[in-house]
């Protein structure tokens, strides 16, 4: 027995969803059903562009490479980054305004230190990120959520009303993960005013950004002249570079909030990854057309699953669906534990590794996730067979 104790806050938290999700297949014989079709964690089928590994492999011979950056990261990357943000969004940003991070959980957990201590609330709009709201729980901040609305998008109305003296931030994915919902620019342009009037932060994680179907910017929030005293965008490299082990995410928000961040940066990993940083670097100078063909070859396997879905015979329904995933309503009675037992049985019996929906919050039991960018599109009609295979 140990003889010193755990921070209940961190032993009362569940197993990390997608690990425990992985050890229901680990080491099963999966030859009944063929190979394991994986849709459980969000990682692109492909790899890195060949010329962004081919330039890497050369530029890291530099032993500078192995060396720390600044805290916020390179500042070749941070101005790279605001030039990206500026022509996607029609905005106005400068490099003082970005930060760089070890991967977007990152970046959500130091932006969460910054502007959060113990007994504050946050709230998330469901479905939520595990990983929102497993760091909030285990740092003791409160977390409200509005009803999950499970035919569109969240009632701005229902968000106020979560709203007390305690609230510090409303956060937000678009697109969505674990639907693919991309969130209107109506709704967005609500909950910035909402946020700006109640003197909260409002956190938009757009990690999925770069799979968006809608033409134009994500949103019109950032051409706002006071954007980055309520916005906080937070961002990944991971999807739209295929660069999930490199580790770099980025922040982008006032300069105040920036140099506070810092402070917390150093303490939690000193500097992102250098070569991952000069991955990035390279990616946003150079694979802009490279991005553009994995956006639209993601959006072909969207359309494919949608036509999958419809035959005849399928009783599983998609919610929602874009991006990276699918939100399926499982045909099967609703009751507390349902989707984790709908999901399993999935898993240990048909060879389909998806996420329950009760993993993403309260209201969820009929769901389940599917990352459906981890599989080919010709996997994808192997999917539904064995799907109608467990009705």
């Amino acid at each position: 027995m140990l003889r010193y104790k755990i921070n209940p806050l961190v032993s009362g938290l569940t197993t990390p969803p997608i690990a425990e999700a992985q050890g229901w297949v680990r080491n099963r014989n999966h030859t009944d059903h063929g190979p394991l079709l994986d849709v459980s964690q969000a990682v692109p089928s492909y790899g890195p562009a060949q010329a962004l590994t081919d330039w890497l492999a050369k530029r890291i011979e530099d032993p500078a490479t192995a060396l720390y950056t600044d805290i916020s990261g390179l500042m070749e990357l941070r101005e790279a980054m605001s030039d990206h943000i500026n022509r996607d969004y029609i905005a106005n940003t400068i490099p003082g305004q970005v930060s760089i991070t070890s991967g977007c959980n990152q970046a959500f957990s130091v932006v969460m230190d910054t502007i959060t201590r113990p007994g504050d609330q946050v709230i998330l709009i469901l479905p939520w990120y595990f990983n929102h709201q497993m760091w909030l729980q285990m740092r003791g901040i409160d977390v409200r959520c509005p009803p999950f609305n499970p035919y569109g998008e969240p009632g701005a109305a229902d968000i106020a009303a979560c709203i007390t003296d305690a609230t510090r931030a409303i956060v937000l994915v678009s697109p969505n993960n674990p639907t693919g919902q991309e969130y209107s620019h109506g709704l967005l342009e609500e909950l910035f005013q909402l946020a700006a009037g109640s003197g909260v932060a409002l956190i938009v994680d757009e990690t999925y950004k770069d799979f968006r179907s809608q033409a134009g910017p994500p949103h019109t929030l950032l051409q706002n002249p006071d954007w980055d005293q309520t916005l906080i965008q937070l961002f990944s490299f991971s999807k739209s570079l295929a660069l999930t082990g490199y580790r770099v995410g980025a922040i982008s928000g006032s300069t105040q909030l920036i140099s506070q961040i810092e402070k917390v940066q150093d303490n939690v990993a000193i500097c992102p990854s250098h070569p991952g940083q000069l991955a990035a670097l390279y990616g946003l100078l150079h694979l802009d057309a490279w991005r553009r063909e994995k956006a639209q070859m993601l959006d072909a396997r969207v359309r494919r699953l949608r036509e999958c879905f419809e035959r005849n015979g399928l009783d599983y329904e998609l919610a929602f669906c874009g991006t990276y995933f699918a939100y399926v309503r499982h045909p099967f009675a609703e009751s507390p534990g349902s989707a984790y037992r709908v999901a399993r049985r999935l898993a240990e019996q048909y060879s389909v590794l998806s996420l329950p929906g009760s993993m993403f919050g309260p209201g969820q039991e009929a769901y389940l996730r599917f990352a459906f960018a981890n599989i080919g599109a010709e996997q994808i009609p192997l999917l539904v067979d064995r799907l109608v295979e467990s009705q």
